[in-house]
């Protein structure tokens, strides 16, 4: 696990697994927490982006290590996990729960969350999917956070923005997801600084 910067300054968190760490990238600088940084300084917004990528993370995983990823002064929290829990055929009731308890912690320290949507494999049934894809849109609506629906959209099934797995992406389908995020997370982070 990569340890948490020393910075004083404002932080967002990218909570997520593999597809956050920028797993099978030569640096993780390619990877979209990295990317945003640089739009939000670009922007001058001047955030720390904290890559908390853990691969092969659940949302229970997340939930278990993240007081030791909101260190600092954390403004902002992306939460970017389910895929694996998807992957396991993990109950969409345990997924719900978890994200559930993430963003109430975050909220209780006064942290404005953005949830990134993911989509369950389609081996597990249509039921399943459905179900699985009905999670983030339900935990947004009831907690009222920025959702977006799959954070991936544009870049999964397309090989040419894939690794050979056909699951982790390029450098190239790194930059496609950070172009997803950015315009959600600039609001957010805009809004920490006059609050």
């Amino acid at each position: 696990m990569a340890p948490v910067a020393s910075s004083s300054g404002p932080r967002v968190v990218c909570l997520g697994d593999s597809l956050t760490a920028g797993y099978g990238l030569p640096s993780a600088d390619e990877a979209y927490p990295a990317l945003l940084e640089r739009k939000l300084r670009d922007a001058g917004l001047d955030f720390e982006v904290i890559n908390a990528g853990v691969s092969g993370d659940t949302s229970a995983g997340g939930l278990r290590r993240l007081d030791w990823s909101l260190q600092g002064d954390v403004r902002v929290l992306l939460v970017a996990l389910g895929g694996n829990d998807g992957l396991r055929g993990l109950a969409p009731t345990e997924l719900k729960a978890n994200l559930y308890a993430i963003i109430d912690k975050a909220e209780a320290r006064h942290i404005k969350v953005l949830l990134l949507g993911m989509e369950a494999p389609p081996n597990f049934g249509d039921r399943y999917t459905r179900d699985f894809r009905a999670v983030y849109r339900d935990v947004a609506s009831e907690r009222h956070v920025a959702l977006i629906p799959f954070f991936l959209n544009g870049v999964a099934g397309i090989a040419t923005l894939n690794q050979a797995d056909g699951i982790h992406p390029t450098a190239e389908g790194q930059r496609h997801i950070a172009d997803t995020i950015w315009p959600q997370l600039k609001v957010l982070a805009a809004s920490t600084m006059t609050s």
